[in-house]
């Protein structure tokens, strides 16, 4: 990954297990913990599945980021489906439609350190997270 980042076309599951990949590779290159790989790594697949499944594909984006005082992992996750109707209840803790890890939204949204989404109805979704370095 360059210090651009790096983006990925969804539009299988084997491009899923590539954002897997390249989101352990980044998180590894700033140096974060083997825990915080495994939480970004984690909430990373959810938000792709979700991508791919409910959003009929789309692309990720995953760069390093430097705030100055610390360095992480932001990733975006965009796609032009149908958008989430009731944002609120996607949101909830539990909600599930099924198919994914089980973790939904609010469990990807509780392992990473920032979490953003916007959406509308026709419009698609785009989340971004991001994780930084303990």
């Amino acid at each position: 990954m360059n210090d651009q980042g790096e983006r990925v076309e969804v539009t299988s599951d084997r491009d899923v297990v590539r954002v897997r990949q390249l989101v352990r590779t980044a998180a590894v290159a700033v140096k974060l913990s083997l825990v915080d790989q495994t939480k970004l790594v984690t909430a990373a697949s959810e938000l792709a599945r979700n991508t791919l499944v409910y959003g009929g594909g789309g692309w990720v984006e995953v760069a390093p980021v430097d705030s100055g005082r610390r360095k992480g992992i932001r990733i975006v996750f965009a796609d032009q489906g149908p958008g989430i109707a009731d944002l609120d209840l996607a949101l909830t803790d539990g909600y599930t439609t099924g198919g994914g890890l089980g973790l939904g939204l609010s469990g990807a949204r509780r392992l990473v350190d920032e979490f953003d989404i916007a959406t509308a109805v026709g419009e698609g979704t785009t989340i971004t997270v991001t994780k930084w370095c303990r």
